[in-house]
């Protein structure tokens, strides 16, 4: 993914000093990210993919022909780990990219991990577009601007994305959580 960013940031004739104004993120932050030494949050991804002029899922697709419908066997899933805040924190998820070959997608689907230890940092983010979460396993608690809801398995919720998020596990388990990012038009 980070060579991606890398590649798509040059050939726009970008700084990493100028993605970084633009995403309010650290030029240390952007570098990391490209040289593969962090992975960033889904919030984070979003915010370089509309400074850079393309869909978050770019950064995940196969290259390759476009096709109108995908099928993605589980063991196919790009995995995401190693994600951080941007004040340098675990942020304690690991996503899975539940589509990467379909371009020009409305919606971005993913699986969701949360890890139950890292609940010191509540830093919130917000990005465009809209979110569905549908919790399939655990307990977890989203913190939306200044509310902090409590989500069990089978429930679900639907926000606006401008609205500051950050979502916690709660208790000694993690949380497993559909999360599906949709870009409006």
């Amino acid at each position: 993914m980070g060579n991606k960013i890398k590649a798509l940031r040059l050939s726009r004739r970008k700084t990493l000093q100028e993605v970084a104004d633009e995403t309010g993120f650290s030029p240390a932050l952007i570098s990391q990210i490209e040289n593969n030494n962090v992975s960033p949050p889904i919030a984070t991804l979003s915010r370089i993919a509309k400074v850079l002029g393309v869909s978050m899922g770019y950064f995940f697709r196969d290259e390759g022909p476009e096709h109108a419908y995908e099928v993605l066997r589980r063991e196919e899933r790009p995995v995401v780990t190693r994600v951080i805040s941007r004040t340098g924190g675990s942020h304690g998820y690991v996503y899975q990219a539940l589509t990467h070959r379909k371009r020009d997608k409305i919606m971005e689907p993913f699986l969701l991990y949360v890890d139950p230890g890292t609940r010191e940092d509540e830093t919130q983010y917000s990005h465009e577009g809209e979110e569905f979460l549908l919790m399939l396993e655990g307990e977890a608690e989203l913190l939306l601007e200044d509310q902090r809801i409590v989500l069990r398995e089978g429930d679900c919720v639907y926000f606006e994305s401008h609205l500051r998020h950050r979502l916690l596990a709660k208790g000694d388990q993690g949380a497993r959580v559909l999360a599906v990012l949709a870009k409006r038009h």
